[in-house]
C-alpha cells in the first residue's frame, strides 16, 4: 500500500500543467502602458510567461489609469496595472503578484516597484549587475510596507 501511495504521489508530482490551464487559474491582468517603452513590452512578457492571461492597453498616457487606480505619486514607473482588484506600478516580478493574490492581505490595495531597478522584470541590461530593489504594498490610507525584495527576477 506504502509503494502504491509513493508511486502515486511521485507521478503526480511529476506532471506539470500545462500553460493554458495555469493561465486559467490566474485572473486577467489589465495594463496600461505607453506604445514606445520596450521595457513595459518586456514586463508584460514576463508576466504572461508566468500565465497571466493579459489585456495590454497602449494609450498616449497612463495618468488616467493611475488615478483610477489610486496609485501614490511617489511610487511611480513607467506603467499601471491591474489584476484581482488589486493596482501594480512598474517592474513587479510575478513571484509577488502570485504570492499577493494567495495571501489578499487585508487593506492593501496595490504593490509598486518605483523607477526602473535594473534586472527587474523588463529592465535585464546584458552585462549589468542587477540591483537590489523592494516590491512596496500600499494602502488607501498612504501607508507602506516592504513586501518583498528581490535581486534582479529572484527574491532574496
Amino acid at each position: 500500500m506504502m509503494v502504491r501511495r509513493s508511486f502515486l504521489a511521485a507521478g503526480l508530482a511529476a506532471v506539470a500543467l500545462p500553460l493554458p490551464a495555469l493561465a486559467a487559474a490566474l485572473p486577467r491582468l489589465q495594463v496600461w502602458r505607453e506604445e514606445n517603452c520596450g521595457c513595459c513590452v518586456g514586463w508584460v512578457d514576463h508576466m504572461r510567461a508566468a500565465g497571466f492571461p493579459i489585456e495590454d492597453n497602449v494609450v498616449r498616457s497612463v495618468a488616467a489609469a493611475r488615478r483610477r487606480l489610486g496609485t501614490p505619486s511617489d511610487l511611480l514607473s513607467c506603467h499601471a496595472g491591474l489584476v484581482g482588484g488589486y493596482a501594480l506600478e512598474g517592474h513587479v516580478p510575478a513571484a509577488a503578484v502570485t504570492r499577493l493574490l494567495a495571501e489578499r492581505p487585508a487593506g492593501i490595495r496595490g504593490l509598486a516597484v518605483p523607477g526602473m531597478p535594473v534586472g527587474s522584470p523588463g529592465m535585464e541590461i546584458p552585462g549589468e549587475a542587477p540591483d537590489i530593489y523592494d516590491v512596496l504594498a500600499f494602502d488607501a490610507r498612504g501607508g507602506r510596507l516592504v513586501f518583498m525584495r528581490f535581486r534582479g527576477g529572484t527574491s532574496v
